[in-house]
């Protein structure tokens, strides 16, 4: 990997994020939901609280936090299929990985027999769909245990931790985070990186396409990825914040 500090065609330097917007409150009727824009990746997620839990949890006194995500039709440059048999593999390793992501950071003891559902809707994509669907989810699923504890189901959040998740791949012998598609489509290397406020990982999805990578390598990728994702804690804070909800930092 070359580190040259030579602007990205959008402006951006090579370990800056895209613009990042959070929109709190975007479905009314969502027990909590978010607006996420990653620049031109802009992802709808809804929170919705179910008194109920899968059979396998039922009478453990546990509950579930579970998601599922879609790409509406017309969010890339091409139309997209509906789903309609079911979601393909791709759409059902997304789904599983940002349910996994949000339970990482839930005390399910906590928050008792119910169940919270994240609908991760793409309504315009440019890379990152699902470390974006992952970021905007926690603030959704924030949202939505604050009026869980509001109506007195617990005296404080179930949470145990932040969660947020960014990409970061060599394109052009570059170094670069969060990746656009245009950079995503020629990346030699690309990695979502999944992690906590308090630094712990979560998942690392990483794939080398015609030119493999070391150790120190890698090493530096996880280091930027960090570094954005600090940043994006620190967004997930304030927009909680103004929200009227409080989060500790980590």
């Amino acid at each position: 990997m070359v580190e040259r500090r030579t602007r990205r065609r959008d402006g951006r330097r090579p370990h800056d994020l895209r613009p990042v917007r959070l929109i709190p409150g975007f479905m009314p009727p969502a027990e909590g939901s978010v607006l996420i824009e990653f620049g031109d990746t802009r992802v709808v997620c809804t929170a919705t609280v179910q008194e109920s839990v899968p059979p396998f949890l039922r009478g453990s006194g546990k509950g579930w936090v579970t998601a599922e995500y879609a790409m509406l039709p017309r969010s890339s440059p091409e139309r997209i299929e509906r789903e309609r048999r079911g979601p393909g593999g791709r759409t059902h390793e997304i789904q599983r990985l940002v349910g996994r992501s949000l339970r990482a950071v839930v005390d399910l003891a906590a928050l008792g027999e119910r169940s919270i559902v994240l609908d991760c809707d793409v309504i315009q994509a440019d890379g990152g769909t699902r470390t974006a669907s992952i970021t905007g989810g926690y603030v959704a699923l924030v949202l939505a245990l604050d009026r869980l504890r509001r109506d007195g189901a617990f005296a404080k959040l179930p949470l145990t931790d932040s969660v947020g998740a960014v990409s970061v791949g060599v394109v052009g012998g570059r170094l670069l985070l969060d990746l656009c598609y245009e950079e995503d489509s020629r990346a030699s290397v690309d990695m979502n990186v999944v992690q906590t406020g308090g630094g712990r990982y979560v998942e690392v999805q990483g794939t080398a396409e015609g030119k493999t990578f070391t150790a120190r390598e890698l090493d530096r990728m996880l280091a930027v990825a960090a570094n954005g994702i600090r940043s994006l804690a620190k967004m997930q804070r304030e927009t909680l914040r103004a929200a009227g909800i409080e989060t500790k930092r980590r």
